[in-house]
């Protein structure tokens, strides 16, 4: 079996848009793929609204803390996907650079954030079954 690919998700605070990508791939539940998030400048918590929407799929978050990117998980990751284009990262990415554009959703309330989080998880999946074909 082949070592699963490591896809890192960074958005500016680690609590909202990266929190999305990450636990949208981590549910699809495909082996070859692990998922994981960083920020630029990492808030305190998850966003409560994102936490909300991805609970309504089923999605725990109760674990998920935001942490800053390193240069170390640019070294390591296969593929890094900025969910806002032109981030400012700590070290040069190894692997493959995946810009998106999605807007900050800091101070959305949950109705809101369903759309956001829809979008995200259509995004996911193509890029997942993009890296397993």
């Amino acid at each position: 079996m082949t070592q699963p690919k490591t896809v890192l998700f960074i958005c500016t605070h680690n609590a909202g848009r990266s929190q999305l990508g990450a636990h949208l791939l981590s549910h699809l539940g495909d082996e070859r793929l692990v998922a994981a998030s960083a920020g630029i400048s990492p808030a305190e918590v998850i966003n409560p609204a994102i936490a909300a929407s991805l609970q309504e799929l089923g999605i725990d978050t109760d674990a998920a803390q935001p942490r800053a990117v390193t240069a170390g998980d640019l070294e390591t990751a296969d593929v890094v996907v900025l969910m806002k284009p032109g981030l400012s990262l700590p070290g040069p990415v190894r692997g493959e650079l995946v810009e998106w554009s999605f807007p900050d959703p800091s101070n959305w309330e949950a109705d809101g954030v369903r759309e956001l989080r829809d979008a995200v998880d259509e995004s996911v999946r193509g890029l997942a079954a993009r890296l397993t074909s």
